[in-house]
């Protein structure tokens, strides 16, 4: 059986709410949940729906009329890419604060849980290169940017990183990882 073709739909000045799971942003419009990457609580944006669901939307952002307050800029090159920062647009302190918010959430609505008051989540003094193993990929299949794309030398298909999030066909040739101290 064909899939019914999908249409283009394009919400307009949609407030960023709340964040949800997986570094996901929340929105609603007409009385369904949207979620989108790559927006912060308090942005205000265009929204371009590429799959529906029955209770729920998923879209990207095609253009911002207000930017949030807490937004900060990623320091990592490969940001928005390689999926291995999903919050980095977000001050440290907003990412701390969300995290424990979605720890709390899960236990309280969907754990029945009755919590005391929950001490606020201790930050760590060292936000780069605090991972001791990273497992990076090694293809043949390298992903290539839009910015690779458009420069006129030759490209080389090999690559050492990550898989892009949802391809696993394809590995972004990652230069610099802030997870992990040199010599990664």
């Amino acid at each position: 059986m064909a899939r019914k073709k999908f249409s283009r739909i394009v919400l307009n000045n949609i407030l960023i709410e709340d964040l949800g799971s997986e570094g996901k942003s929340v929105s609603r419009h007409d009385n369904k949940v949207i979620f989108s990457e790559f927006t912060a609580p308090g942005d205000v944006v265009d929204l371009e729906v590429y799959r529906k669901h029955k209770n729920y939307l998923e879209a990207k952002a095609i253009a911002f009329h207000t930017l949030s307050k807490d937004r900060v800029e990623p320091f990592c090159q490969h940001f928005g890419v390689c999926g291995g920062c999903k919050l980095q647009h977000l001050s440290y302190d907003v990412q701390l604060h969300h995290k424990q918010k979605q720890v709390v959430d899960a236990l309280v609505r969907i754990g029945k849980l009755t919590l005391p008051d929950v001490t606020p989540i201790v930050g760590s003094a060292i936000q780069k290169g605090y991972r001791n193993k990273l497992d990076f990929s090694v293809s043949n299949k390298r992903w290539f940017t839009s910015n690779e794309i458009d420069t006129p030398e030759s490209l080389k298909p090999n690559a050492i990183g990550f898989h892009i999030p949802g391809r696993f066909d394809k590995v972004l040739d990652i230069q610099q990882c802030h997870h992990q101290a040199e010599p990664s």
